[in-house]
């Protein structure tokens, strides 16, 4: 008897699954919430940008002279550095050796000089007398041109090679922060560092005051008058944010790379450089970082700049 009525409740069973799915699979799923809320522009009439934090003299990359092994580090990262001010030095024992000889060299080329100066002063003095034949006066002198000349020889030598000590130690050529330390005691830096394919041995740049390099898409570069304001949302935190004061255009328009991940994105696109600065304090904004930048386009042409009529009347 119990058998007759299991079939029929597990059909019945079905069909109540089956329409409950079908009422319940059209509702429409909720929207997942942004982890991170997305910044809003403060102005009515914008162009949105994607910028990239840089030092204000641009980032710097410093590489040395002469290749050879690190024997002297005198910066830290983050130190604040002077123009002129050093940063490594190359191992110099070599060239200090050099200089011991150039130096000995000149010694000898001024005692060759003195002693070509008084045998003419001698020959001279018998020329007085009528004791010297003019042969042994004009060898006399010539050997004094000589020792002059070598002289001055040796001492541009001596030169050369203090120049090339003071190639040695890396300098600093602007006043700056050291944003990047990639070389260690004992390492040997090469010369030529594109070709190795390794970062640069210091990065360097000007922090006071911080720029931004915002891409402003090409198709909406004539909305972006020069001037103009503009605010920077920290990329991940809206509440971290900055006016931007107007630095200048970059004169040439470069292919698109920093991508931001928008479904309208095209990748083709080239892109307008747009330079602002504003100043760090205490904000937690790092050279690197990326911005979300938001420029004024209130007083933007509606219809594009038009270019007057070159006809006569």
């Amino acid at each position: 008897m119990l058998r007759k009525y299991i079939i029929p409740l597990l059909a019945l069973g079905g069909v109540v699954f089956a329409v409950y799915t079908l009422v319940w699979g059209e509702k429409p799923t909720p929207p997942v919430p942004p982890i991170v809320e997305v910044p809003q522009s403060p102005f009515p009439e914008y162009v949105a940008g994607s910028g990239l934090v840089e030092a204000n003299t641009e980032n710097i990359s410093i590489g040395t002279n002469i290749a050879g092994i690190v024997d002297k580090i005198y910066v830290q990262i983050g130190s604040e550095v002077k123009a002129g001010d050093p940063l490594f030095a190359i191992d110099g024992r070599a060239t200090r050796a050099e200089i011991d000889t150039r130096r000995a060299t000149v010694q000898i080329a001024e005692v060759q000089l003195a002693e070509a100066q008084y045998n003419l002063a001698v020959e001279e003095k018998l020329e007085v007398e009528n004791a010297a034949t003019v042969h042994e006066l004009k060898m006399k002198r010539f050997a004094m041109q000589k020792a002059k000349a070598e002289l001055l020889l040796a001492q541009a030598e001596q030169k050369s090679v203090e120049t090339e000590m003071g190639r040695l130690t890396v300098r600093a050529p602007i006043d700056g922060r050291v944003l990047q330390l990639k070389v260690r005691l004992g390492e040997y830096a090469p010369v030529n560092i594109t070709t190795t394919g390794r970062p640069p041995l210091i990065l360097l740049g000007g922090v006071k005051p911080l720029h931004v390099r915002v891409n402003v898409d090409e198709y909406n570069a004539w909305r972006v008058p020069r001037g103009v304001p503009a605010v920077g949302y920290l990329r991940s935190n809206k509440k971290i944010r900055t006016p931007l004061k107007f630095v200048r255009f970059e004169p040439y328009v470069v292919p698109k790379k920093s991508l931001t991940g928008d479904s309208t994105e095209r990748v083709d696109t080239r892109v307008l450089q747009v330079i602002y600065s504003f100043d760090r304090g205490d904000l937690p904004i790092f050279v690197g970082q990326q911005m979300d930048v938001f420029i004024d386009a209130s007083e933007s042409p509606r219809d594009g700049p038009t270019t007057p009529d070159s006809g006569g009347s």
